[in-house]
């Protein structure tokens, strides 16, 4: 296994001794930067990043001068005394870097750690670092390609990424499962699985008075069943999330998930079954000449003023779908009701982009799906909740208000809440 040097020129040796003796005739300057390593962590990256490896050193130095004095070659003076010099490692936000130190000793008490060097050696955020990068695509066979001026820094294994990634995961999984929602206004609930090799994991997101959108929960489970659903639904109710309240629920159409939606928050809860699923379904029973066909057929009788009017013509094409292909017809007739919710609760037609489909929790979890795609193996259930966690609360940095949201406080109304002054829907440009 090749294993790479750090070739150090003559060029390089000369401008590292310049660097020194500028430190050295002009270490005052530096002494305020050293104050600002010992006291404010804050700006130790920064400081690193303009001052360079050399600089570091000599700032070793400084600290250690300020506690035992300037060093005396020859001379013992005092209690604390130099002792040469050894390696050592700092932390930096995302790398681990080399650097030699000098070595303080008390006379009777043994070694004297050094200010500067004691503060650099703290964790700088590392494993937040990594695992932000491994959920981009970095593996952990590949750390070295995120990680910059890899050849001026120590090696870091992949054990030790790998189990720095593994402790943030598990803080970003217990934030998850923390989060509380008693002052956040949820009108709106997506539910829906999503497979992890032999894995299931349910997700839950929903949208607030505002149009924002939140990740509820995940909970795993083998397959969409009730029980897990259920749990999920559960888990929310103890976070603070109200059963007393209508919620629009927007399912795929399980009826495991309608059966735990009625178990948990009462059977009295609106459900819109998603109409993608519904399309997808009917064309897997007919034949390729036929889709286009019934595909603009049903897409015609969502868009009918009422329900009963959609409903009727979506009854049509199921008795003309039955002659020929009855299975299709009972996959159009099952849960038909439930796919005009929207139009029996008069919700306003600029909503309905969005509340007819599960797109909303479907296309956020096509980024968790990205962000996982590099793990090959997963080990258990635990590590798919760990890592799809840390996926979606990544993914959810980027979530962008519904389209429609200006008109949520009808939809507000229509489930029965009285909305807050400051809860009104503000005019703030879509992120």
């Amino acid at each position: 296994m090749k294993k790479p040097y750090h070739i150090v020129t003559r060029g390089a040796r000369e401008s590292a001794a310049v660097i020194e003796q500028f430190c050295q005739a002009n270490g005052q300057i530096l002494l305020p930067i050293v104050n600002l390593i010992q006291n404010a962590s804050q700006v130790v990256e920064s400081v690193i990043h303009e001052i360079g490896h050399q600089m570091l050193e000599q700032i070793l130095v400084l600290s250690a001068e300020q506690v035992a004095g300037a060093r005396s070659p020859g001379k013992s003076r005092g209690h604390l005394r130099y002792h040469g010099s050894q390696h050592g490692c700092v932390e930096l936000a995302d790398r681990k870097m080399k650097v030699r130190r000098p070595r303080l000793r008390h006379k009777t008490n043994g070694e004297v750690p050094i200010p500067a060097y004691e503060a650099l050696r703290q964790d700088r955020g590392l494993g937040q670092h990594m695992l932000g990068a491994l959920l981009r695509g970095v593996s952990t066979r590949e750390y070295r390609d995120v990680l910059p001026q890899m050849a001026e820094t120590v090696g870091v294994s992949r054990s030790a990424i790998s189990r720095q990634a593994v402790e943030a995961s598990v803080e970003q999984l217990q934030q998850l499962q923390e989060r509380r929602w008693e002052d956040i206004e949820i009108l709106v609930i997506y539910v829906d699985g999503q497979r992890f090799a032999e894995h299931h994991i349910i997700s839950a997101v929903g949208v607030d008075v505002k149009g924002k959108k939140h990740v509820l929960g995940i909970e795993p489970g083998a397959t969409e069943n009730a029980a897990s659903v259920k749990r999920l639904l559960i888990r929310l109710r103890d976070q603070g999330l109200p059963t007393d309240r209508k919620y629009l629920f927007v399912i795929d159409g399980a009826k495991a998930l309608r059966a735990a939606i009625e178990e948990v928050f009462g059977s009295q809860q609106p459900v819109q079954r998603c109409r993608n699923h519904k399309l997808r379904n009917v064309l897997d029973e007919l034949p390729k000449e036929q889709h286009d066909q019934t595909r603009n057929l049903m897409r015609a009788s969502w868009k009918a003023k009422t329900a009963s009017e959609g409903e009727k013509r979506l009854e049509q094409l199921a008795r003309f779908l039955e002659q020929d292909h009855p299975s299709a017809a009972r996959s159009l007739r099952e849960g038909m009701k439930e796919m005009f919710t929207l139009q029996r609760l008069q919700i306003p037609e600029c909503l309905h982009k969005c509340l007819a489909t599960t797109n909303i929790i479907e296309s956020p979890q096509g980024g968790v799906e990205r962000r996982t795609r590099n793990v090959t193996r997963w080990r258990d259930a635990e590590m798919v909740q760990r890592w799809v966690a840390s996926a979606w609360l990544l993914t959810e940095k980027h979530f962008r208000r519904i389209d429609g949201h200006a008109n949520l406080w009808a939809l507000a109304a229509i489930l029965g809440r009285e909305i807050k002054p400051d809860a009104q829907p503000s005019k703030e440009k879509v992120a």
